[in-house]
């Protein structure tokens, strides 16, 4: 085990410790927690979402509501479980307005991104990534290229700055939106895009074990399957 290894959780635990009195933006005003991250901080594999909501902001925790109980599901389809993958999101607090009392999520703003961006900068360039899945056009256009569109480009091979392999999926909380044949199809095809990053994964580490070298993987390249 070299020393990268032995202090990759080490190394993120003081950057959590750091983000945690973060002040960068006016998200801070109105947070009950900073939403780090959750996971395995040494999985090949990372997860990255748009920001966190009511339940993770009350828990400190990604992915905890019904859109968390569903990404869960999915990822026992594809094979895998919270526990194998980093789960993180681009903003670590939530974005919500206040509205007739009540604060009621929103997107983040850019400067709210832009702000934020350096705690992930440091989360990934840390874990450094085979694959990484964007959930939602706002993950993938930060994280991939900007103005991501997701109907068009979900499911296809990029490479992005801190990982050779980054692929995008629909946003569990999207997937609730639809009702019948449209959640089936769109909760199959996040299923389908797990199992293609967990393929790529098993490839990926073929290649690192061998020390072959790894080439950025371009948005042509066919999706493996599972097998």
């Amino acid at each position: 085990m070299d020393a990268h290894e032995q202090s990759v959780e080490e190394a993120l635990l003081e950057i959590e410790r750091k983000a945690k009195s973060c002040v960068a933006c006016g998200l801070a005003n109105h947070r009950t927690n900073v939403v780090f991250a959750d996971g395995n901080p040494r999985s090949p594999l990372v997860i990255v979402g748009e920001g966190p909501g009511e339940n993770e902001d009350l828990q400190g925790l990604p992915f905890v509501g019904r859109a968390g109980q569903l990404l869960d599901k999915a990822l026992i389809a594809a094979g895998m479980a919270r526990k194998h993958v980093y789960i993180c999101n681009v903003v670590k607090c939530r974005a919500a307005n206040l509205e007739n009392g009540k604060w009621r999520n929103r997107p983040p703003l850019p400067d709210e991104i832009q702000a934020c961006n350096p705690w992930l900068d440091a989360q990934l360039t840390l874990i450094q990534p085979l694959v990484v899945v964007c959930l939602g056009a706002p993950a993938a256009s930060t994280v991939i290229q900007r103005n991501f569109r997701i109907t068009q480009d979900r499911g296809k091979w990029f490479s992005c700055k801190w990982s050779p392999a980054a692929i995008a999926a629909f946003h569990p909380a999207y997937i609730l939106r639809n009702g019948g044949e449209a959640y089936e199809a769109t909760y199959g095809l996040l299923v389908q895009d797990l199992k293609a990053a967990r393929a790529k994964v098993i490839e990926l580490k073929k290649l690192k074990d061998q020390q072959q070298p790894i080439l950025p993987v371009s948005e042509t390249d066919p999706q493996m399957s599972l097998f």
